[in-house]
């Protein structure tokens, strides 16, 4: 029986209108690595997001990896805010659905590869995160443990206190697929950009992720 489910956030929650990563990176990013002597191509960078290397890979540049992270995630706070004065950070409509899913009696945690600051910001920017038991962006401890690998999604189990069967992962990558399998969860893919190959389920709305766990059969916490 399903008592738990785990959201990832950004593009399954939230999105970013007219937000391109390499602009991100290329206008934000890269200067104010610049003004710390540090001058890392976008390839690189991307390497080291996606996993293809480790985040440590820039102590070679000079500087302490968790350092570097923080002035990225630094940034990255600041884009949002940015962003957000504009307008420019919207909810999909559906997230209502959050509060369907609550009052089914499940618990539920948000899990993000962004900053913890990053994260909660952009849910308070539109009252989500009192629908989470636990919020989770990347822990400095271990930052190769951001999806998809499963530390994070191991770590919002452990404090909803669940069994993986009792959980699903929903988001709406590959990353989020991978790290919930490799956490022994079913995963459900929100098809908001089109279908990931592997998920156990897929849904084009919140909403019909509601119908979904109706039909699975819930165990109220």
């Amino acid at each position: 029986m399903l008592r738990g489910l785990i959201f990832d956030v950004d593009e399954t929650l939230v999105y970013y209108e007219g937000y391109d990563h390499r602009e991100w990176y290329e206008k934000w990013v890269l200067p104010e690595l610049r003004q710390h002597g540090i001058d890392l191509d976008y390839e690189t960078y991307q390497k080291t997001v996606q996993g293809g290397l480790p985040r440590s890979y820039v102590e070679r540049l000079g500087i302490d990896h968790i350092e570097f992270w923080k002035i990225v995630d630094e940034v990255n706070l600041r884009y949002r805010r940015e962003m957000a004065r504009l307008g420019r950070i919207k909810s999909f409509p559906d997230v209502a659905a959050l509060g369907e899913l609550r009052r089914l009696g499940l618990k539920l945690a948000a899990v993000s590869n962004a900053s913890q600051e990053c994260t909660e910001f952009v849910l308070d920017c539109f009252e989500l995160r009192g629908y989470f038991d636990v919020v989770y962006g990347k822990d400095y401890s271990n930052l190769d443990g951001v999806k998809p690998n499963p530390y994070l999604v191991r770590k919002a189990l452990k404090a909803l206190r669940l069994k993986p069967e009792e959980g699903l992962m929903v988001g709406d990558s590959l990353h989020d697929v991978l790290a919930g399998k490799r956490a022994g969860l079913k995963t459900v893919n929100v098809t908001r950009f089109g279908k990931v190959e592997g998920a156990d389920y897929y849904v084009d709305t919140l909403w019909r992720l509601v119908e979904l766990v109706r039909k699975m059969g819930i165990q109220s916490s």
